[in-house]
């Protein structure tokens, strides 16, 4: 029977630390428990932020193993390689597929009822990995996916146009990586065309400025990994967003991973694409307006993570 409480953290690295770190402040669990082949550094994240609680709200915070994901409400992998400077996500693809073929095995042997958040890189091929070997249904296998992207892309605009980014709607679709695309065609500032708010803000050179925007945006961790050496709080907030949606039942549109079956010309391959997100992980895509332009380089996108597909399925 599933706690709707409670929530596992499989990866105690930076992303993984940091995401039980914002889902500890987020008031939405009651019971966190971490897993990582490094119990040690498990006990020690556990111990760290079971100290903060006292600032936050009662909960249980521990370092456990899988016996203990299987009434969880929601699973986070974030167990992986770290991308490295100079590094893409997609080289990330053999190293981590590798781990996945042991970690995705114990979570398949358990049972478990609840949602399956894949959040370590390339997400969209892990996610696709996670669903062939979990045996869980599709709609409950989920990637973070763009979410952190369109927050970045709607940070930049929003600095760009000077208004508050949470007027702005638009996402990044396509690979958590270097062929994701910007859905320029369908972005819009509180129901107005991007291109038509632009004017209003003094802005006309708009193919220019949605290309800087867009490079900027799909650079950002590769500039905050030649920074820092690594990203963690961004995604951090991103699983938190969608842990939200999940245990809310919010039927929030989330550019979340998940399979595709023929939307836009798409066949069998994990993709990040608007979608309702609720208590039943994804219950349905939300088909949104793309140019000529949007949907080849979509379907490009989805070519290149087929072709990785071949190599490590």
């Amino acid at each position: 029977m599933i706690n709707i409480r409670k929530i596992a953290v499989i990866g105690c690295g930076f992303v993984g630390s940091s995401s039980a770190f914002s889902l500890m402040q987020s008031g939405l669990f009651s019971e966190i428990v971490l897993i990582d082949s490094d119990t040690e550094r498990a006990e020690g994240e556990a111990m760290d932020i079971s100290h903060g609680t006292l600032f936050a709200r009662p909960m249980k915070i521990y370092a456990g193993t899988y016996d203990d994901i299987v009434d969880a409400a929601i699973i986070v992998v974030t167990a992986g390689a770290a991308q490295k400077p100079e590094e893409t996500r997609l080289d990330l693809v053999n190293k981590n597929t590798a781990i996945f073929k042991s970690i995705i095995p114990e979570i398949a042997k358990r049972n478990c009822e609840g949602i399956l958040l894949i959040v370590s890189n390339p997400v969209d091929i892990l996610t696709y990995v996670a669903a062939k070997l979990s045996g869980f249904t599709e709609n409950r296998v989920i990637g973070s996916g763009t979410v952190l992207d369109t927050a970045r892309l709607k940070y930049v605009l929003g600095e760009h146009l000077s208004v508050d980014n949470r007027s702005i709607h638009a996402f990044i679709i396509g690979e958590h990586g270097d062929s994701e695309i910007a859905a320029w065609s369908s972005a819009n500032v509180s129901g107005i065309p991007v291109n038509d708010f632009c004017e209003m803000r003094g802005h006309f050179e708009h193919d220019k400025a949605t290309e800087k925007i867009a490079e900027l945006v799909k650079n950002s961790a590769y500039r905050i990994i030649d920074k820092k050496r690594a990203t963690y709080y961004g995604i951090a907030m991103s699983v938190k967003r969608i842990c939200e949606a999940i245990v809310r039942d919010e039927k929030s549109i989330l550019p979340v991973s998940s399979m595709m079956y023929g939307q836009y010309g798409i066949d069998d391959v994990v993709l990040s694409m608007p979608a309702v997100v609720g208590k039943n992980g994804v219950e349905t895509k939300v088909p949104i307006s793309l140019n000529k332009e949007e949907l080849e380089k979509l379907q490009e996108s989805a070519k290149k993570l087929k072709e990785i597909l071949k190599q490590v399925i």
